[in-house]
């Protein structure tokens, strides 16, 4: 990856692709022969926001914090327990499998694994073209002509449409998923660590093919990961997410120069820093303790347990996500790098 710093980002559009509020998630625990709920893991709780055409927005946080659970809520692989996904206008929080399969040529998903997520029985060909099967679409010169072209399109050859997957490397195979992904030409895309299973030779390539064909096509990502060089790199705005609430937005720039929320602060702190002359001078913030368990999350401020700052008010009273700049929302009673007006429209909202 370049370690040029890279440009500010830009709002691309004003338009809202993809609106979420209140979006909760809780995976019910079963005991006994009857299979009672005894409890629930509470992964995603309550997240809200938006997502504008053609903007990249990244979710970021610790593992088992909730991204990829949001990431399958949103191409609605998984059922809402509560919440609203609307998209372009249209409510799809709840729509049976029949209702979303027009859907699906809309909204995409780019897995983790380039592993996997390719059926080692099938050619490149049958699973890149596998989309158009399935959606009855007909393309002008056939199936096969069109997936050779979008082999092209990600950099492969043509003449890999009859070999098997095992017969790619891993970055070949994400180029793979992402050409099938590609096929219908979605709007939205929500891309799982694409590219956290890869040599870091590799990733800078995956990365670079994704903005160029979001430029390309316009494309809308909801980028999930946990590597902060590589948010920065592709990312209009960055959420963060703690034991599956969303503890601060921004655009990303301002993120990256002026974190308000403690958890950020200390996620940032970990980020590797390759100028040897700024390397000694940065402070690493080691956060105590390991993260709660989701089935019994504490109460109001989740990451009162381990927050440097935290006082009798985190522990009672649950700071709501407010916006204490203009495009910044963060949701702690004492934000950190805040000016004093900033510091009173935190404790405003907790009194509220």
């Amino acid at each position: 990856m370049t370690t040029t710093e890279p440009t500010p980002a830009v709002q691309k559009s004003s338009e809202v692709l993809l609106s979420v509020d209140g979006l909760v998630k809780h995976f019910p625990i079963r005991k006994g022969v009857l299979q009672r709920q005894v409890g629930a893991v509470q992964a995603v709780d309550g997240l809200t926001f938006d997502v504008t055409q053609g903007e990249t927005l990244s979710l970021v946080g610790e593992s088992g914090c909730g991204k990829t659970t949001t990431g399958r809520l949103l191409t609605r692989l998984l059922e809402p327990t509560a919440g609203t996904i609307v998209f372009e206008g249209r409510d799809i929080s709840h729509l049976r499998e029949g209702q979303m399969r027009p859907l699906r040529r809309d909204v995409q998903m780019i897995f983790q694994d380039p592993y996997g997520s390719l059926n080692p029985r099938h050619t490149v060909g049958k699973i890149v073209g596998a989309p158009f099967r399935l959606q009855n679409v007909k393309t002008e010169h056939g199936v096969k002509r069109a997936v050779q072209e979008l082999l092209e399109l990600v950099g492969l050859s043509p003449e890999h449409y009859n070999r098997y997957p095992h017969e790619f490397s891993g970055g070949q195979r994400q180029r793979i998923g992402i050409a099938r992904t590609l096929a219908l030409r979605p709007k939205l895309i929500v891309a799982d660590e694409p590219v956290s299973a890869l040599d870091v030779s590799i990733q800078a390539q995956v990365v670079n093919l994704l903005e160029d064909l979001q430029e390309e096509f316009d494309l809308t990502y909801v980028m999930i990961a946990h590597d902060l060089s590589v948010v920065r790199h592709v990312s209009d705005r960055v959420a963060v997410m703690y034991l599956g609430k969303i503890v601060e937005l921004a655009d990303r720039v301002d993120l990256y120069e002026n974190p308000m929320h403690p958890y950020t602060t200390a996620l940032l702190s970990a980020v590797p820093v390759p100028d040897t002359k700024r390397k000694g001078k940065q402070e690493r913030i080691r956060l105590q303790g390991d993260v709660p368990s989701p089935i019994n999350p504490p109460p109001a401020c989740r990451f009162h347990t381990r927050c440097w700052k935290a006082q009798d008010i985190c522990k009672t009273v649950e700071p709501p996500l407010i916006q204490l700049a203009p495009g910044h929302q963060t949701a702690c009673h004492f934000p950190e790098n805040a000016t004093p007006e900033q510091e009173a429209t935190a404790t405003a909202a907790a009194k509220a």
